[in-house]
């Protein structure tokens, strides 16, 4: 009680931020980012933590995050994201195995992977992300996607089934 926030570890901080929050007994938490800015093995103790508070108290957990590896580990479903629109939902290990959208699939491309033998090819995205107060017309990925056809100019992609209880937001059905 006597020390001073700048004075406890990251894991410390996060620790007693998962406290502050189950102080008032919730039922769902919005963790968001809750171990960006953590070593691995903090992070894992955090992730750790936040599964046995789940099964424990019951907890609904909305754990917002960019390390899909982690995500996978922690969550049933992912959606991912990209300008505030969903591109992709699916149950997060079959997500993670077999994504569907080019985001997605350059997301995972980026992940390290702890195997030295096997290797990846990383998808490197092109230009600048568009701003998400101008997004660009029809899907707002287009300008940075390596599959973008003149279609996608005009053309919102709705979120649709590709495989059961696997959604995407794309209107090609010849890439991935």
């Amino acid at each position: 009680m006597g020390r001073y926030p700048h004075e406890f570890s990251g894991g410390q901080r996060q620790r007693i931020g998962i406290a502050r929050a189950l102080a008032v007994d919730p039922s769902f938490i919005v963790a968001d980012e809750p171990v960006s800015a953590l070593d691995v093995s903090i992070q894992a103790q955090v992730v750790n933590l936040i599964q046995d508070l789940q099964e424990e108290l019951g907890l609904t957990v909305l754990f917002i995050a960019h390390d899909l590896h982690v995500v996978e580990y922690i969550c049933d479903r992912m959606i991912v994201m990209y300008l505030g629109r969903i591109m992709e939902v699916a149950p997060s290990r079959e997500l993670n195995r077999n994504p569907k959208h080019p985001y997605t699939e350059a997301l995972l491309s980026a992940a390290p992977v702890p195997d030295p033998t096997i290797k990846r090819q990383r998808i490197i995205l092109e230009g600048d992300i568009p701003s998400p107060i101008n997004p660009p017309s029809g899907c707002v990925f287009r300008t940075r996607c390596r599959y973008a056809i003149a279609e996608c100019a005009n053309t919102v992609p709705e979120l649709r089934e590709v495989s059961p209880d696997h959604f995407k937001a794309c209107i090609r059905d010849d890439i991935l």
